[in-house]
C-alpha cells in the first residue's frame, strides 16, 4: 500500500451546496485531495442546518450530516456576489485541478462561473457540475432536489410502495450519494483524459439522469413498447417468492430466491410442509406464478407463527437465501460494517471517536485519508488566500469590504 495517498497534490474547489457535488469533492479528499469549500459569509452552505430539518434525528453536539460530506476540506468564506470576489475567484480556478459546482444553468451565468467562462483561465481545469435536471430542456432551469428529481420524476418513488398505498419519503440523500459517485468517477475519468490530452474538460451529472439509471431495467422495457410493473399488492404478488412476510415478534422477513427449482423443495420442508412440493399447483415456476395470491396467504399465516431468530435459523441451516428487513438503528450496529471498514472513525481528538460512512470506493493498493472534522465556516479563509498568494494587506482590504469572511 502506497504512503502518499493517491490524490495528494490534486487542488479542489468546491463550489457546491448540499449533497451530491459536495459529496463527490468529499471522495476526492478521502484519497488525499486539497479540497477548498467555498461558503456564503455568515450564512455558509444551507445544508449545515438539515439536521434540524424533521424527521433527520437530533443529536446534540454533533453535525452529522455536515460531518459525513465535508470532512477533510478546509472552508474559505467569499461572497461570490460581491464585485471584489472576482480576484480571488480567478486565483481560486487558476490553483485549481477539480472545480465541483452545482448553481443552476441561470446563477453559473450571471455570476460568470460557466465552464465558457473558467476555462479561458486554466486550460487544464476538469469542471464538474451536477444538475436536478439536465442542463437542457424545459425543466433545466428548475431547483432539484433527489427526492423530487432522483426518487419522485423517475417512477422510483411510484413503485417503492403498496398498491393503493401513499408514496413514501425516502431517507434524505439516498439519490444524492449515487449521484456523487457518478460525478466522482466522471471526474477521475476527466483526470485520465487530461493525462493522455493535456486538455481539461467538462463533466456533468444529474439527479434525473441517476434516477433514470437506476430505474433503468423497467425503463428500457418501457422504451421498448413493454409495460412497467405496477406498485404491487403483497397479498397477491406477481411472485410470493419474492415478497416480505411478518413473523410473530413483528419483523420482516423478505424471500428471494434466484433458482426456485433448487430452493423450494429445501424452503417447504424448513417451514414444515414437505408435501407442498407434490402439490401440482406449485411444482414449477409457472405454477407458482398462478398461484401466488394462495401462496403468498399460505406463508403470512405459516411465517406468523416464529419469531424472527427461530425462522433465521432454520433457513441458514436449509441454505435459503432471504433478507431481514432492518431498522437504520440496527444497521448502524451491523457487524458487517465495521469488518468491511464501511464505517471508520474520525480522528478527532476525542476518547471515544465517532464513526462516520466511508465513501465506497475502494482501491486495496492505497490507502484513504483518515477522516477529520469538517471545517467551521470560514475556518480556513486567511489560510487559503495565502496560499492563492494574497499578503495580510490585500487579506484585510478583502474582509474590510465583506468580500470574504
Amino acid at each position: 500500500m502506497a504512503d502518499t495517498p493517491l490524490l495528494e497534490g490534486l487542488h479542489v474547489v468546491d463550489l457546491a451546496s448540499f449533497i451530491a457535488g459536495p459529496a463527490a469533492a468529499t471522495m476526492l479528499g478521502d484519497f488525499g485531495a486539497d479540497v477548498v469549500k467555498v461558503e456564503p459569509p455568515h450564512t455558509g452552505d444551507a445544508y449545515r442546518a438539515l439536521s434540524r430539518v424533521p424527521p433527520n434525528p437530533r443529536v446534540d453536539g454533533v453535525n452529522y450530516p455536515w460531518q459525513l460530506d465535508n470532512r477533510n476540506k478546509r472552508s474559505i468564506a467569499l461572497n461570490l456576489k460581491s464585485p471584489g470576489a472576482g480576484p480571488v475567484l480567478e486565483r481560486l480556478v487558476k490553483w485549481a485541478d477539480v472545480l465541483v459546482t452545482n448553481f443552476p444553468p441561470h446563477t453559473r451565468a450571471k455570476l460568470g462561473l460557466d465552464y465558457d467562462d473558467l476555462a479561458p483561465l486554466n486550460p487544464r481545469l476538469v469542471y464538474a457540475d451536477v444538475t436536478g435536471f439536465g442542463e437542457e430542456g424545459p425543466d433545466a432551469h428548475l431547483p432539484g432536489f433527489d427526492v423530487t428529481a432522483y426518487w419522485a420524476r423517475s417512477g422510483l418513488m411510484d413503485y417503492t410502495r403498496q398498491r393503493g398505498g401513499p408514496p413514501a419519503m425516502p431517507a434524505f440523500g439516498s439519490g444524492d450519494h449515487p449521484t456523487a459517485v457518478t460525478l466522482y468517477a466522471g471526474i477521475m475519468t476527466a483526470l485520465y483524459r487530461r493525462e493522455k490530452t493535456g486538455q481539461g474538460s467538462r463533466v456533468s451529472a444529474s439527479l434525473i439522469a441517476e434516477g433514470a439509471w437506476a430505474a433503468s431495467m423497467w425503463l428500457q422495457a418501457a422504451l421498448v413498447g413493454g409495460k412497467a410493473p405496477h406498485p404491487a399488492d403483497r397479498t397477491d404478488p406477481p411472485n410470493a417468492l419474492a415478497s416480505a412476510y411478518r413473523t410473530s415478534d413483528d419483523r420482516w422477513l423478505l424471500l428471494a430466491f434466484a433458482n426456485e427449482d433448487k430452493q423450494v423443495p429445501l424452503f417447504l420442508q424448513a417451514i414444515g410442509h414437505p408435501e407442498a412440493a407434490q402439490n401440482p399447483d406449485y411444482g414449477d415456476t409457472p405454477s407458482r406464478r398462478a398461484h401466488a395470491a394462495e401462496i403468498a396467504a399460505l406463508l403470512d399465516r405459516r411465517i406468523a407463527t416464529r419469531t424472527l431468530a427461530e425462522w433465521r435459523e432454520l433457513l441458514d441451516a436449509a441454505g435459503i437465501t432471504y433478507g431481514v428487513v432492518q431498522t437504520i438503528d440496527e444497521f448502524a450496529q451491523d457487524p458487517q460494517l465495521e469488518a468491511n471498514r464501511i464505517v471508520i472513525p474520525i480522528e478527532d481528538g476525542s476518547d471515544e471517536p465517532h464513526l462516520t460512512v466511508d465513501s465506497p470506493v475502494r482501491i486495496d493498493q492505497e490507502r484513504k485519508v483518515p477522516p477529520r472534522p469538517a471545517p467551521d465556516l470560514g475556518e480556513h479563509t486567511d489560510a487559503v488566500l495565502r496560499d492563492l498568494g494574497f499578503d495580510d494587506a490585500s487579506i484585510a482590504d478583502l474582509r474590510g469590504a465583506e468580500v470574504v469572511g
